[in-house]
């Protein structure tokens, strides 16, 4: 054998040439060294502490050590989820992004949340122990690069934990009993307000006027709309429209014998149904209003009391409150003729009437900025007088649910909503909305919730949480003032109306709860003993 030969081979195995020195086959060719580093005590595992961001989208973006390009706004929103933790292509809400986060707290940091409900409770106190509530606040503009981690030295009051064997030593899952709890408890159901009308009608002619009132829906799911001289019924169960009545040419009998006496065109200021829904008022411009019975399609009775336009009407069982232009509020007994109160304490025309829902105070507003009480029993002066708003008052509502609750707005110079108690005369609480407040309205079906129609500037509808007054949606598609408002039977929709001519109907309400009656033949086990 070649003795040159073997040493190439030798070589070769080595990983060197032939033209390199001879270097012995046994010794490595490549040297490696481990070098110890020691753990420190400050940064042990159960010394270390960390908080992710509550917010990542809103925080400003990291800078790339690579490049600094710019990317289109749908390439940052899909990478948004990448930045607060998930894998790509993995999106979640915020509720699910709390338990997500909750979750990694619980692993690391043995938190033992194990409730959906105490989330919130955990987030909202801070360092001393005591709860803030906490506001969003308004993303940096300058470029930050916000830690994920940090780092800190675990609190000496925190106990440590007993070397007693319990059932978590023999668990087989890597997820504690905590985390377990907090996935199977059970979430709040977030309720979705739709932003967009599930119909809209048009409506030529609607008078786009601040004082008077041209919409209303019965108890009997039929929606009656006063356009120009004319009142249409419309079946919102059916979609029909029915003609009402036209005032074009209206024949009235005169006060002394009973000729009928035929004026001339006269236009509808304001309509109200009956709380048994087949009797409606009709206000009118000459300061005449018309009761009409829809299930014969015929006037009952004419009332010519007023000297200026009725633009407000107000049912209370057989009687019937009108406000007018005159500064005055009249009260009828449709069965019978004579007037029973009259209502001195407006300065100015009045264009807000409602009674509570117990029907014994009534509540009146005015273009003098003034909200008046008024007994049932007493009608020479008002129980109280509201001086706050600077502007018209004519949205007026009474909470169903709350006694004595009133709420007022103000016109485009007030813009506040103002709660008041009639227990105490007292107001309670104030909100600046912003923009003209029109109509107002609380719901039948949550205790806690109102709608706001509102003008000048933002011509919107608002959802509120009383009494909070926290937003809960914003519905925008009116061009004009929002200044009609009214609620189905059931309590769940609304339909606004404008001065663009169109009506518009939206989910906005919860659904009512169902109540069982024990009295009922059907309920078997409640007579069961």
């Amino acid at each position: 054998m070649d003795a040159q030969y073997e040493r190439r081979l030798l070589l070769s195995m080595n990983g060197q040439n032939s033209l390199s020195s001879y270097t012995s086959p046994i010794q490595s060719p490549i040297k490696a060294s481990d070098r110890y580093i020691p753990l420190r005590s400050s940064l042990s595992a159960s010394n270390l502490h960390y908080q992710l961001s509550t917010s990542p989208i809103s925080s400003s973006p990291r800078k790339s050590h690579c490049s600094s390009t710019t990317t289109s706004p749908s390439k940052k929103s899909k990478l948004e989820p990448n930045e607060i933790g998930l894998s790509a292509g993995i999106t979640g809400s915020e509720p699910d992004l709390a338990v997500y986060e909750q979750l990694l707290q619980n692993t690391l940091l043995d938190t033992n949340i194990d409730s959906v409900l105490k989330i919130s409770d955990v987030q909202n106190t801070n360092s001393d122990g005591v709860k803030t509530v906490t506001t969003p606040k308004k993303s940096s503009t300058s470029k930050e690069n916000y830690s994920i981690f940090r780092y800190s030295e675990r609190r000496e009051n925190i106990s440590c934990k007993s070397n007693s064997i319990t059932k978590e030593h023999f668990n087989r899952s890597p997820i504690s009993n905590a985390s377990i709890h907090l996935l199977y408890s059970p979430k709040k159901t977030i309720r979705r307000i739709p932003d967009i009308p599930y119909k809209v009608l048009d409506a030529p002619d609607l008078q786009d006027d601040f004082y008077l009132n041209l919409i209303d829906w019965s108890p009997s799911n039929i929606l009656s709309v006063a356009l120009g001289p004319c009142v249409y019924l419309h079946n919102a169960q059916t979609n029909s429209v029915q003609l009402l009545c036209d005032l074009t040419h209206t024949p009235l009998p005169l006060p002394n014998n009973n000729q009928v006496n035929i004026i001339g065109s006269d236009l509808v200021t304001s309509v109200h149904w009956s709380d048994w829904s087949n009797i409606i008022a009709v206000g009118t411009q000459r300061g005449h209003v018309h009761i009409y019975d829809i299930t014969t399609r015929k006037r009952v009775q004419s009332i010519c009391k007023h000297t200026s336009r009725v633009g407000v009407l107000a049912w209370n069982e057989w009687s019937l409150c009108s406000g007018s232009r005159d500064r005055t509020i009249l009260e009828h007994d449709i069965r019978q003729q004579p007037t029973v109160h009259t209502f001195h304490g407006h300065k100015q025309e009045v264009c807000g009437l409602k009674w509570s829902p117990e029907k014994s105070i009534l509540a009146s507003g005015g273009n003098d900025n003034q909200l008046l009480l008024w007994s049932k029993t007493q009608s020479s002066q008002p129980l109280h007088v509201f001086n706050d708003h600077i502007a018209a008052v004519k949205a007026i509502a009474w909470s169903p649910h709350q006694q004595g609750l009133l709420a007022s707005g103000g016109g485009a110079a007030d813009r506040h909503i103002r709660f008041r108690s009639s227990l105490t005369c007292q107001t309670i609480s104030a909100y600046d909305t912003g923009s003209q407040v029109c109509q107002l309205i609380w719901s039948r079906n949550s205790p806690d919730e109102l709608v706001s129609t509102h003008g000048v500037t933002q011509n919107h509808i608002a959802l509120w949480k009383y009494p909070t007054m926290q937003p809960l949606a914003k519905l925008l598609g009116h061009q004009q003032r929002v200044l009609y408002l009214a609620m189905s039977p059931d309590g769940e929709s609304i339909v606004t109306g404008a001065g663009d001519e169109t009506l518009r109907f939206w989910n906005v309400f919860p659904k009512a709860k169902s109540i069982r009656n024990p009295d009922s033949q059907l309920n078997g086990l409640y007579r069961m003993r």
